[in-house]
């Protein structure tokens, strides 16, 4: 295959990548996309229903629907904030979900290959080799590209190799557990409701999960802390919640970048997308509709580029994301900071996200993907109340 060049090879298949390699090959673009198989993120698997306006995502890929989510506090206590006439909160499984998207490429016209990126290699020629394994212990192959999409994650190879101080990014490391979920609801398992839990005891510098996935659900945690374990938060988990006899699925566990990349390209011929471009909402861990979204911003930069010959072009992708959801990046990085550094404050978070004002915000922001301007003086409310948690002139309960 070293003779063989291709407009624009994708290095992974998540989400951000598939969207690349669907929305270049529609537009005409010969497009490799590589992915290296078996590989599955933890993931809570939320997505708003925009996602599936946006990117025209069949509904039946949804294994389920949450109606409201419960914040649960270091003290036990529990806060439901129910989505309400807004919509609901769609759960996707990613290994049928990532699965789909990435046929779907193929269906658009780009070529699939089930191989491992190694490195990208300049030579005399105008265009780089991507060289790759099909399989461990393979031989080595190479392909040329006119331009490179990396979207194989955090701690990305491409970014490594491509980008300045790429390696440099942090990230919390996430591991879940999808499980069998049990036959009957109960208080500690509803399968319409996405469970968060605030406690220091089951992450120290962010949060728990229990996310319903129709038949399965998924029990997950995060954490920066490399001393803590992860299998143990979740196992303790499980035997608070009465969930220690379910099947256990399978296992994973991943880094998850903690804030965009100041780059996304080199330059020259190089882009990342996804998780390699840090595009993971701080606070929430959200990443999927963010993914998506960056990838088809990736994928117009790269058309721009192909077809004027102007690497400039590149620099659009992280100029159009920052515009549209920088502000709210900045906005959850600073909860983030503030709310999670200990149990007292995370008591206070809980505290206020029993305030009408909050979750309806909340919900809108999350459903629309941006800051809600209709209601100017709740924005100041929530402010004022903000404030006065974070200061402690609120007691943390009521």
């Amino acid at each position: 295959m070293t003779e063989t060049i291709y407009d624009a090879v994708v290095i992974g298949g998540g989400p951000a990548g598939a969207i690349a390699a669907t929305d270049l090959a529609l537009a005409g673009h010969s497009v490799l996309l590589m992915e290296r198989g078996g590989r599955i993120k933890p993931c809570g698997g939320a997505v708003p229903p925009r996602m599936l306006a946006d990117f025209d995502v069949p509904q039946s890929l949804l294994v389920a629907r949450a109606r409201s989510a419960r914040m649960i506090a270091p003290s036990g206590r529990a806060v439901d904030m129910p989505v309400g006439e807004i919509g609901y909160v769609g759960m996707v499984d990613r290994d049928e979900f990532d699965e789909w998207l990435r046929e779907r490429a193929r269906m658009s016209g780009a070529e699939r290959l089930a191989a491992t990126f190694e490195k990208i290699e300049r030579d005399d020629s105008q265009h780089p080799l991507v060289t790759f394994r099909r399989q461990r212990g393979g031989e080595l192959e190479s392909v040329r590209a006119r331009c490179i999409i990396g979207a194989d994650g955090a701690r990305s190879s491409v970014a490594k190799q491509s980008l300045p101080d790429a390696e440099r990014v942090k990230c919390v490391f996430a591991y879940h557990e999808i499980i069998k979920s049990p036959d009957n609801d109960t208080d500690a398992f509803d399968g319409a409701r996405c469970d968060v839990f605030y406690q220091g005891r089951l992450s120290p510098d962010f949060y728990a999960w229990v996310f319903p996935h129709g038949e399965t659900a998924s029990i997950g945690v995060g954490s920066a802390n490399k001393g803590f374990s992860l299998r143990g938060a979740v196992s303790t988990m499980r035997d608070d919640l009465g969930l220690s006899r379910c099947e256990t699925v399978r296992r994973e566990g991943a880094p998850i970048p903690l804030k965009p990349l100041k780059k996304w390209d080199n330059g020259r011929d190089v882009i990342v997308a996804g998780d390699a471009a840090g595009i993971v909402a701080p606070a929430s861990g959200e990443g999927i509709y963010y993914a998506m979204t960056g990838g088809r911003y990736v994928a117009e930069a790269a058309s721009q580029f192909l077809k004027t010959g102007e690497a400039k072009a590149l620099k659009t992708a992280r100029k159009r994301f920052m515009k549209d959801h920088g502000r709210v990046f900045w906005i959850l990085g600073m909860m983030q900071y503030f709310w999670y550094s200990s149990d007292k404050r995370r008591e206070r978070f809980v505290t206020m996200c029993d305030d009408k004002d909050v979750q309806h915000l909340t919900w809108q922001a999350y459903m629309n993907k941006k800051l809600v301007r209709s209601k100017p003086m709740a924005h100041v409310k929530i402010f004022l109340k903000d404030t006065a948690h974070l200061l402690g002139l609120r007691e943390a309960t009521r």
